[in-house]
Order: structure tokens, then C-alpha cells, then sequence
């Protein structure tokens, strides 16, 4: 049966009271303690053991009354149940697809010289500052340096000052970093609106609020060591944050491919006090290579 169809038959079969309240709030109870059911015949599965198994029929049935408070509930808000079901199916894509390695790159056409390296390699060098003492780290490619020496920036030493690592994730997964095209002076001046807009001032604080926000987190989730996931708030945040840059084309899978990737090399780096990081954003990886 087409959901389409189950809503309009679903709907004749509501009970109302007269009161026009009751149109949302007896379907959202509803669903709310159908649902609860649904968990309760498994709790109690849980409990007794196979003494009390947990029959197809009964979890059909649960499942059945779930369905039957989510199609009234949506028509209530005059929503067409089959347009729900299309877009809960396209979040769900949106949140564990990454996207296809053939969509082209978002600086595809623009000259050579204004293109992110879809290869490259970047040298982490840890050195102590004799003014202060201080440990800062310089990021190099081919020798050159990229951007200044950096320090954690705060009184807490928490090997911030490796962070660049992020912004390669980002330029190796999501084939972005306004902070990166800047560093590496690869701005895309050739159409000032795109050069003043995604790459310019304010697109650049954006991608370093989103990598001390990420960091704020990771610092409470370990550092995602361990973890497969990143939760779905803090990606909605960062989705929210760039809704008006170039980048809102990428995914949420795409944004938590690009952070587990920048953690867990970030992780090897601060673990041996610096090293080599290979970026293919063609491939979209990042790795450390090996020390020698």
C-alpha cells in the first residue's frame, strides 16, 4: 500500500472530540506512547528471556499503531505522508552517503594557479620558541613555510597548534578551506564575487570557528579515538554555519568523513611530535606518512 493511500483511509478513522486541539495533540500522545509499547514488548523480551519471545505478530501490530498516530499527526499539519517518507529517506542519504568521488571539485574551472593541490605533502616541524619557551609548530610544503608559526593560543597545552591538520582535512574530503586558499595563496581573484564571498574574511572565520568548535567538542568525545560517528547536532551546527558558502553542497557524511579524518592524523602528529601529511583530494584521503 502506497503511504499516500494509508493516510487518507487512516485519517477516516479518527475519533475526534469536538475539540479542535485534539486534531494534533491525541495523535502526538499517541505516537508517543505507541512508540513507548514498541520498547516496552523488547524490554520485557530483555528481562524474562526466551521464556518470553518476542513474536513478529506483536512487534508488526506495535509498529502498525506507530504508523497510524504518524499519519494522522501529519495530516493534522496538512502534510502529505508520502512526501515525508521521500524526505526521510533523502536525510538519511544526506547523513551517511558520502557523495559520489565523481562530482567535480568546487574550483573544477578555475585557472590552475587558483586551485586547491589535489596532491600535495605538508610537514608539521615542531621547534621551541627561545623568547618564551613556548612550542610552536610551522607547517611547510616542499620546504617552504605556510603561514606562521603557530602556538596553542591558549594557557592550556593542548596541541591546538597542530589544527592546521583540519583545514588539510577539509581541502582533502571536502575540496574547501577559504583559510588554506589563503595560506597557500590560491585565492580565486580571477571572479572577485566568488574571491570576496567563499574565500574572503568572513568565509575564513567561519571555517576556524567551525575547527574550535569541533575541537570543544572532541575534546569531551577523546578526541574521537574509538568513535566511527560524529553526532548529528554538532554536524547540524556546522551545516548551519556554512548554509550560505559554497561548501553547504558537501553532505553531513561528508563533513564527518572530514573530521574523523583530520583527527585521527592530528592524533599521530601530536603522538610523535610532528610530522608528513599526504593529502589526495581526488581520492579525498589524508595520511601520515611514515617517519622515515
Amino acid at each position: 500500500m502506497e503511504f499516500g493511500r494509508y493516510q487518507k483511509a487512516a485519517v477516516k478513522t479518527l475519533q475526534g472530540s469536538g475539540n479542535e486541539q485534539d486534531s494534533v495533540v491525541v495523535p502526538l500522545l499517541g505516537l508517543l506512547g505507541e512508540a513507548g509499547s514498541v520498547a516496552t514488548a523488547y524490554k520485557k523480551h530483555l528481562r524474562d528471556g526466551p521464556g518470553r519471545p518476542l513474536g513478529k505478530q506483536q512487534i508488526r501490530e506495535e509498529l502498525g499503531d506507530v504508523l497510524w498516530y504518524a499519519a494522522t499527526l501529519a495530516d493534522s499539519f496538512d502534510l502529505d505522508l508520502d512526501d515525508v517518507a521521500a524526505a526521510s529517506l533523502e536525510k538519511a542519504k544526506q547523513r551517511w552517503r558520502p557523495s559520489d568521488l565523481e562530482e567535480p571539485l568546487l574550483d573544477e574551472h578555475f585557472p590552475p594557479g587558483e586551485q586547491l593541490p589535489r596532491r600535495a605533502v605538508f610537514t608539521f616541524t615542531p621547534t621551541v620558541r627561545e623568547s618564551d619557551g613556548r612550542t610552536v609548530v610551522m607547517l611547510s610544503r616542499d620546504g617552504v613555510p605556510v603561514g606562521d608559526p603557530l602556538t596553542d593560543a591558549s594557557a592550556v597545552d593542548d596541541d591546538y597548534r597542530y589544527h592546521d591538520a583540519f583545514h588539510l582535512a577539509h581541502v582533502a574530503v571536502l575540496g574547501w578551506s577559504p583559510v588554506m586558499r589563503s595560506l597557500l595563496r590560491v585565492k580565486r581573484k580571477s571572479a572577485p564575487a566568488i574571491d570576496e564571498a567563499e574565500d574572503g574574511g568572513r568565509a575564513i572565520a567561519i571555517e576556524e570557528g567551525i575547527s574550535a568548535l569541533v575541537f570543544s567538542y572532541a575534546s569531551r568525545h577523546g578526541f574521537f579515538d574509538h568513535l566511527q560517528h560524529v553526532d548529528n547536532e554538532l554536524l547540524q551546527t556546522i551545516t548551519t554555519m556554512t548554509a550560505h558558502l559554497e561548501v553547504s553542497n558537501c553532505r553531513p557524511a561528508d563533513w564527518e568523513q572530514a573530521i574523523l579524518t583530520g583527527y585521527r592524523c592530528w592524533r599521530t602528529l601530536t603522538a610523535q611530535n610532528g610530522g608528513t601529511l599526504e593529502i589526495n583530494m581526488e581520492e579525498r584521503t589524508m595520511r601520515v606518512l611514515p617517519a622515515d
